[in-house]
C-alpha cells in the first residue's frame, strides 16, 4: 500500500477544488497524471464514470470509493481526498466527507482488488476513518492509509480474494459449541454484486463482531476475482452459518443440514453482531436449514430487494442461459435456410440420408443441428428461472417443466410460467423440516423426485392448457398485425430494445422476439426482424455522431465510436454504452427516438428475418433487405441527430477538438449524478 499512495495523492482541501462527485475524481485523478500513474486523463475519467453508472460507489459512514480499471494507468495507484461540505457518492446516509480514487491497470484484477478489499477492511475501523477525518498534513495521512502511522488503531493486513480463509478467534471460551468447554463456532460467506468493497466490509464486520462475542468465525469472500472455498472439515465442525449476500452463493449446498441466516450483505455490515446471536439462538432451538434461494420473504427487506426486483433477476437469468442457445441454433437454421432454400426444412433426417458431394445435404446438416439446439430454449429458460430462485435443486424440475410447456405448445410463456413454479416449489419443499436421517438424501432424490412430479401434474393439468391457449392467442395476433398495429407493436419494440442498452429490458423483447422463432409465422418473423434493427441503431448512431461532431465528445468516445461501427453492424447494441454511462440523460433518449423509427418503418415495410442475431451479416437472410437497410438508416440518423442537438445545446461551442479536450469532466458527464 505504501507504494501506492504518497503525500502528493492526498489532498485534505478537497471543497477548493471539487463539488461534484465528477469535478472530485478530476482533481484527484490530476495528480496521479502529475506522477505519470495515469497516462490519458480524459481516458481514465471516462472509465471512472463507466463504472460509477453501474452501482454508486459511496457507503455507509461518509466514504466514497470511486474506483476502475483502465487501459490508461500504469501502476496501481490510490488517491485521496477529503471534503468538509461532503460530496454525494450515492450512499444511503448521505454525502461522503472522505474520498478514495482507486486506479488499477486493465486486467490487473488482483492489484485492484488487492487495494479494494484491504481498504475496505480498514474503513470499518472508527478510529481509523476518526484519525483520517484530524489528519493535519497529507504526509500524515498517506503514512495512515499505507500503514506506516503506529498511532492509531492498525488495520488488519490486506487480504486478497483468493488467500484462504482463516478463523478468527475468540476473546474466551464460550459455551454452545461441540463441547461444554469450546467456543460457538460459525461459517459465513459474503458477496456483493461487484464483488469488492461490500463483500469485504460484511467479512470484516462479522469478524469483529465474532471477535466481541467469544465467537469463532471463519470466512470465505466471494469477490469477482474468485474465492478460495472453505476447508470441509471446517464446514463440518461448525455450529451455524451466515449468508451476507446480494447476490446467489456459489455451492451452497456445502452448507446443507446447518442452522442458517440468510440476509444481505448490507446487513452484515451493519447488524453483524445480531446476525450472529439469531445463529445461535436457531442452534439451540435445533433449527436447521437445507441449502436454499432466498425467498421474498426471507431477506426482501435486508438486501432493499423488492419482489419485483427479485423477479426481473430470476427472469434475467434463465434469459442470460437461453440466449446462447439461441444463437447458436437460430443461426445454424438460418444458415441451413441460406444454403438449401427455403425447403431444406423438409429434408429428410441427415443421419440416413447423406450426401457428402451435394450441398442441401450440407444445409440440411446445419439445419437440424440448429433445430436440436433450438429445441433447448424453453427447457432452459425454465431450468435456470428455477436456478436462480432455488439454487442447483431448482434446475432439474425447471427443466422438466419447460420440457412439459414444449410438449403441450405453451411456447415461450409456458416456459416462463414452469420455471417459476419449479423454483416457488422446490423453495416450499426446503421450508418443511425433515428428520436429521434423510437430510443426505433430499438434494439428489426427494426434491427432485417430488418437485418434477409436482411442477408436471401443474403443467400437463392445471395452468399448462391456459398457457397453451395464450401462447396460441398471441401466435395468431401477431399473424394478423398490420396496418398502424404493426407499427405501434414496433415503436414498442424499439424503445425497449434501446432503453437500456442490453439490459433486462432489452433482454425482454428480444426474449419475446426469438420465442416466436420456435413456431415460426410471418407475424413473428416481422417482430424478429424489429428487434434486431432497433437494437442496432444505438452504436451505429454514436459512431455517426462522433464523426460529423466529433468536437462534441471526448477524444476515448471519438476511440469508441470507431468500434461502435463494427459493434452495430453485428447486433452488439452494448456498444453504446461507453456513451450513455458518460451521458445517459442525452445518449439513452436519442437512441430511444432512432430505435423507435427503425421498429416501427421495419414493421409498416414487411420485413421480416429468420435468424435471430448476425446484424447486417444476414440480410440475405431477410425479407424486403433493401427496405430494411433504409429502416435502419433512418432510425440512426434519427438518434444522431438528435444526440447531436442535446449535447451541442447543453455546452457552449468550443473552437474545436482541442477544446473539448480541456473541458472539464464534471460538466461532460453531469448526467451520471
Amino acid at each position: 500500500m505504501s507504494e501506492m499512495i504518497t503525500a502528493d495523492l492526498v489532498d485534505l482541501d478537497l471543497d477548493l477544488s471539487a463539488e461534484t462527485k465528477e469535478a472530485a475524481a478530476r482533481s484527484l485523478a490530476a495528480r496521479m497524471v502529475a506522477l505519470g500513474r495515469v497516462t490519458d486523463l480524459e481516458g481514465f475519467l471516462a472509465d471512472v464514470a463507466a463504472r460509477e453508472a453501474q452501482m454508486p460507489t459511496g457507503l455507509d459512514g461518509g466514504i466514497g470509493i470511486p474506483h476502475c480499471r483502465s487501459a490508461h494507468v500504469t501502476e496501481p495507484t490510490l488517491a485521496f481526498g477529503r471534503s468538509a461540505r461532503g460530496i454525494d457518492f450515492g450512499a444511503p446516509d448521505g454525502p461522503a466527507d472522505l474520498i478514495f480514487l482507486i486506479a488499477a491497470p486493465a486486467g490487473a484484477d488482483d492489484a485492484h482488488l488487492t487495494i479494494l478489499s484491504s481498504l475496505a477492511r480498514q474503513l470499518m475501523d472508527a478510529e481509523f476513518t476518526a484519525a483520517l477525518r484530524s489528519a493535519e498534513d497529507a504526509t500524515a495521512a498517506a503514512a495512515l492509509i499505507s500503514g506506516e502511522n503506529a498511532e492509531p488503531a492498525a488495520p488488519e493486513a490486506p487480504v486478497a480474494p483468493e488467500a484462504p480463509a482463516t478463523p478468527t478467534a475468540p476473546a474466551a471460551p464460550v459455551g454452545g459449541g461441540s463441547g461444554p468447554d469450546e467456543p460457538f463456532r460459525v461459517v459465513a460467506v459474503t458477496s456483493c454484486p461487484t464483488g469488492i468493497a461490500h463483500t469485504y466490509m460484511a467479512a470484516e464486520s462479522l469478524e469483529n463482531a465474532a471477535r466481541e462475542a467469544g465467537v469463532e468465525i471463519t470466512v470465505e469472500t466471494q469477490g469477482s476475482a474468485g474465492f478460495t472455498r472453505l476447508d470441509p472439515a471446517v464446514i463440518a465442525a461448525a455450529d451455524g452459518v451466515v449468508f451476507a449476500h446480494d447476490v446467489p452463493v456459489r455451492d451452497k449446498d456445502r452448507f446443507a443440514g446447518k442452522p442458517t441466516v440468510d440476509v444481505g450483505v448490507k446487513a452484515g455490515i451493519n447488524r453483524s453482531a445480531e446476525l450472529l446471536a439469531e445463529v445461535r439462538e436457531k442452534a439451540a432451538r435445533g433449527e436447521t436449514t437445507a441449502p436454499a434461494g432466498p425467498t421474498p420473504v426471507d431477506n426482501a427487506g435486508d438486501s432493499g430487494d423488492g419482489y419485483g426486483t427479485k423477479l426481473r433477476k430470476w427472469l434475467m437469468s434463465g434469459v442470460s442461459y437461453m440466449v446462447p442457445f439461441v444463437a447458436a441454433g437460430g443461426l445454424l437454421i438460418a444458415l441451413g435456410f441460406a444454403i438449401g432454400g427455403w425447403k431444406i426444412d423438409k429434408a429428410p433426417s441427415v443421419a440416413e440420408h447423406f450426401i457428402w458431394t451435394d450441398h442441401t445435404s450440407w444445409a440440411a446438416l446445419l439445419f437440424q443441428i440448429g433445430g436440436l439446439a433450438f429445441a433447448f430454449l424453453v427447457p432452459v429458460l425454465a431450468g435456470y428461472i428455477a436456478y436462480g430462485m432455488a439454487d442447483r435443486p431448482g434446475l432439474v424440475p425447471g427443466f422438466v417443466g419447460g420440457s412439459v410447456a414444449v410438449t403441450i405448445n405453451a411456447g415461450f410463456l409456458g416456459g416462463l410460467a414452469a420455471g417459476l413454479l419449479a423454483g416457488a416449489v422446490v423453495m416450499g419443499i426446503q421450508r418443511v423440516r425433515i428428520p436429521t436421517v434423510l437430510r443426505g438424501i433430499m438434494p439428489v432424490v426427494v426434491i427432485p423426485l417430488i418437485s418434477s412430479a409436482v411442477v408436471g401434474f401443474l403443467m400437463f393439468l392445471v395452468v399448462g392448457k391456459p398457457i397453451a391457449s395464450l401462447q396460441s392467442a398471441l401466435t395468431d395476433w401477431l399473424e394478423g398485425l398490420s396496418g398502424a398495429n404493426a407499427v405501434i407493436l414496433g415503436v414498442i419494440l424499439g424503445l425497449m430494445m434501446c432503453f437500456d442498452l442490453g439490459g433486462p429490458l432489452n433482454k425482454v423483447a428480444y426474449a419475446f422476439a426469438v420465442g416466436g422463432l420456435a413456431h415460426p409465422t410471418d407475424g413473428s418473423l416481422k417482430v424478429m426482424a424489429a428487434a434486431m434493427a432497433a437494437g442496432m441503431v444505438p452504436p451505429l448512431a454514436m459512431a455517426l455522431a462522433t464523426t460529423v461532431r466529433g468536437r462534441l465528445f471526448t477524444k476515448t468516445e471519438r476511440e469508441n465510436g470507431k468500434a461502435a461501427w463494427f459493434l452495430g453492424a453485428s447486433f452488439i447494441t452494448e456498444g453504446a454504452i461507453p456513451f450513455a454511462a458518460a451521458d445517459p440523460l442525452r445518449v439513452i433518449p436519442a437512441s430511444m427516438a432512432g430505435g423507435a423509427v427503425t421498429g416501427a418503418l421495419s414493421m409498416a415495410f414487411g420485413c421480416t428475418l429468420r435468424a435471430p442475431h448476425g446484424g447486417v451479416f444476414v440480410v440475405p437472410l431477410i425479407g424486403q433487405p433493401l427496405l430494411y437497410l433504409v429502416a435502419i438508416a433512418a432510425g440512426v440518423c434519427v438518434s444522431t441527430a438528435v444526440v447531436v442537438l442535446l449535447k451541442g445545446a447543453r455546452k457552449t461551442t468550443p473552437s474545436g477538438p482541442a477544446a473539448d479536450e480541456s473541458e472539464p469532466a464534471e460538466k461532460r458527464v453531469a448526467a451520471t449524478v
